[in-house]
């Protein structure tokens, strides 16, 4: 079963296109591979059963985070989730670091710093990538509302106004969480170079 008008090659270039996206998102708010991986997949089932035509990529795109977010609080209201959060520590931070590693390594993780493409020595390269690790981490050690318009202005690359739209709420509140964030995130970063 596909979507009405689309033929199997075109729904695999859209998931390949929208994966990683949805998938980075889904970690971020979770915090958990195999919950994030569950949400991409119940993500692309409610895509295909989705009768909407979208105006453009944007839409779809904004559909599809939507989409994301409400998944991802379904899988935190469940009994089963409360109930594990409850009883069991969280999830390493390492468990899909991995996944976003790689993405970390083209330099889409590195908060608007674009990587040089000169080579680089493999201790500078071992620095920049501890640098990653610890912006992740701060990122993931986020409350929920400022992770989600931190993750969506800077590594999704959306406009204050689209994440107004895609988390229903106003523009001068993700305005206000966006600065929040990241005063949050410049405090958690100073306090880990701090040894003295």
């Amino acid at each position: 079963m596909t979507k009405a008008g689309m033929d199997n090659r075109e729904l695999q270039l859209k998931i390949e296109r929208y994966t990683d996206m949805l998938f980075k998102l889904s970690y971020i708010r979770l915090q958990n591979r195999q919950d994030a991986e569950d949400v991409v997949q119940e993500v692309f089932y409610q895509y295909l059963k989705n009768s909407t035509s979208f105006e453009s990529q944007e839409h779809e795109k904004a559909w599809l985070l939507r989409v994301t977010l409400n998944a991802c609080k379904k899988v935190w209201r469940s009994a089963w989730k409360r109930h594990q959060s409850d009883c069991c520590p969280k999830s390493s931070m390492q468990e899909g670091y991995g996944r976003l590693g790689d993405i970390a390594e083209t330099g889409e993780l590195n908060s608007g710093m674009a990587l040089t493409a000169a080579v680089v020595e493999p201790e500078e390269s071992a620095v920049r990538q501890e640098e990653k690790r610890l912006l992740l981490q701060a990122v993931m050690a986020l409350p929920e509302k400022y992770r989600d318009v931190i993750h969506l202005f800077y590594y999704e690359e959306l406009s204050v106004k689209e994440i107004a739209r895609i988390t229903n709420r106003g523009e001068s509140t993700v305005t206000s969480q966006l600065t929040r964030g990241r005063e949050l995130l410049r405090k958690s970063l100073k306090e880990e170079y701090d040894f003295g």
